[in-house]
């Protein structure tokens, strides 16, 4: 498989598309691994109960807003798709912590 173009140098939707699989790839991979952090959260908290942290939350979500703004993004985009990201993040890790205990 030949590299995937930079998006500056795309001359055909082709080539757009396929660039855009490949960082859906690359994207996948890093879930991947954020979700294991996740897992690795459910086996070291004690109580399922600091499972959602919102404080973390909040400072996940400026942490994005800030990065997107200095990227020159639109803060408020990443930040809508980060929310559903840690959601989803809470929910694997609250279903990983209730695993890990059924186990034991």
């Amino acid at each position: 498989m030949t590299a995937a173009k930079s998006p500056e140098t795309c001359e055909t939707m082709i080539e757009v598309r396929a660039g855009v699989d490949d960082v859906d790839r690359q994207l996948v991979a890093l879930l991947v691994r954020r979700f294991g952090y996740m897992d690795a959260a459910a086996r070291i908290k004690s109580d399922r109960a600091t499972v959602r942290d919102e404080a973390r939350k909040a400072e996940v979500l400026d942490n994005v807003g800030r990065e997107a703004a200095a990227a020159g993004l639109a803060p408020e985009r990443l930040r809508a798709v980060w929310n559903e990201l840690v959601e989803q993040s809470i929910a694997h890790e609250a279903a990983k912590w209730d695993q890990i205990r059924a186990d034991r």
